[in-house]
């Protein structure tokens, strides 16, 4: 997918409340831009890296930037959470994903088990339907090793067992890690950071939940998915 444009290039000069980044751009200006990721941003929080901000298209937006990239570790990683729906979302229509393609329907945000909202689900005739996680991953700290969640994530914990209780019922459940990096050749889950979500993937795996991983091609102009990675177990 596009990314947004117009972009400019500057340096991080702190980021603040979770939702706001001060950016020095290349021109010398100094702008406030809308960071759209709620996690620890570790290793990409860091005063003085390169990255890229997007200009709002909007007269409504408090904010007149959005902070898009960042330069780390020799490569681009994607630091918006909210582009990882939109990645799959664009993969599921191509059938760029083998193990999901070929499904005729894919619903967005769908109410299921008690108070959740699955991310996709996909149906098709004499199929099962399919029930559909995301999740976004921009951590890697040692080697090229992506990893998920950067803090403790609660939330997506939860979303394992409404997965695998969807297995239990009969239908297929998948965990979709897509990793916005380009840096990495495997994941695994962070255990040192939230040993229960590491847990509990351990425990949807085993319970039927299919874990799958994918890294992005990424440049100032696109990001897209490109190719499967392993999912190293027990790290």
């Amino acid at each position: 997918m596009l990314l947004p444009q117009p972009k400019a290039r500057g340096r991080l000069i702190r980021r603040y409340k979770r939702f706001f980044a001060d950016v020095l751009l290349d021109d010398g200006r100094e702008v406030v831009s809308h960071c759209p990721n709620p996690g620890a941003m570790l290793g990409l929080n860091t005063p003085g890296l390169v990255v890229w901000v997007s200009a709002a298209d909007g007269a409504k937006r408090k904010l007149g930037w959005t902070l898009e990239l960042v330069e780390a570790d020799g490569g681009l990683v994607g630091i918006n959470t909210l582009l990882p729906n939109r990645l799959v979302a664009e993969a599921l229509a191509a059938d760029a994903i083998p193990e999901l393609a070929g499904y005729a329907e894919h619903r967005r945000e769908v109410r299921y088990a008690a108070a959740s909202r699955v991310d996709f689900l996909l149906t098709g005739p004499n199929r099962a339907p399919c029930f559909l996680e995301v999740k976004n991953v921009p951590l890697r700290r040692t080697g090229a090793l992506a990893e998920f969640p950067d803090c403790v994530a609660a939330r997506s914990a939860r979303h394992l067992q409404d997965l695998a209780a969807e297995v239990a019922g009969g239908a297929r459940a998948v965990a979709l890690f897509v990793v916005q990096r380009t840096d990495c050749e495997a994941f695994a889950a962070c255990a040192d950071l939230d040993p229960k979500f590491a847990q509990g993937l351990e425990a949807a795996s085993a319970a039927g939940v299919e874990v799958l991983v994918y890294g992005c091609a990424i440049s100032p102009e696109e990001i897209r998915i490109e190719r499967s990675l392993p999912w190293a177990r027990g790290r």
